[in-house]
């Protein structure tokens, strides 16, 4: 299998650190160029939307969505990053997860895709303020979730708060946010965190 990947992409970097927490080293990671505005001939074909990652399989068609392909690779490898008992929870805090990653994605594709001149501050500040109702949201009540076993949201969760180090270091996301700055600086040290951070 082929997981078409981005290096900076934090929806990527869930699936691979997935596959480094599972053990799965048979799966290859091939970079490919994406751009909402138009990306790799190979990518178009696997994922008609052209998002990453897209999980090219051998016997069957091609999975994509992030979430699609962590839950496909933790059924693959009975790795129980979606624990019964707690699915609803694990669920959840994944789709937190993937809102603040994509409101960050999206600010960082309008700065790099529209001249300076277009930008539309308050398209900026509401996507800004999705991101920090969700952090607020970690620190008040997923806490508990965050500290316990091993789970896909988890996962999630410090690759989102890695992609705003990478992207937004400037707003500071750490500032009132004690618990969840505490766990980030834990879970990054992560063997799988450590080998998918972006440079």
């Amino acid at each position: 299998m082929k997981l078409l990947s981005s290096p900076a992409s934090p929806f990527v970097r869930k699936c691979r650190v997935v596959l480094i927490e599972t053990a799965q080293d048979d799966v290859e990671v091939v970079d490919v160029t994406a751009n909402p505005m138009g990306g790799d001939a190979a990518l178009n074909a696997a994922n008609p939307s052209g998002k990453i990652p897209a999980l090219l399989r051998d016997d069957g068609p091609a999975l994509y969505d992030s979430r699609v392909i962590t839950r496909f690779l933790d059924h693959r490898a009975t790795s129980n990053l979606y624990p019964e008992g707690r699915l609803w929870d694990v669920l959840s805090l994944e789709a937190n997860a993937d809102a603040i990653m994509e409101a960050a994605v999206g600010i960082t594709y309008e700065k790099r895709l529209r001249p300076e001149a277009l930008w539309w501050s308050d398209w900026f500040d509401a996507q800004w303020t999705k991101i920090a109702r969700s952090l607020d949201a970690l620190e008040s009540r997923s806490m508990p979730l965050l500290e316990g076993p091993l789970n896909a949201g988890q996962i999630g969760i410090g690759c989102a708060l890695g992609y705003l180090d990478l992207r937004h270091d400037d707003r500071d996301w750490r500032k009132g946010r004690d618990g969840l700055a505490k766990w980030e600086a834990s879970f990054a040290a992560r063997p799988a965190m450590a080998a998918t951070k972006p440079g």
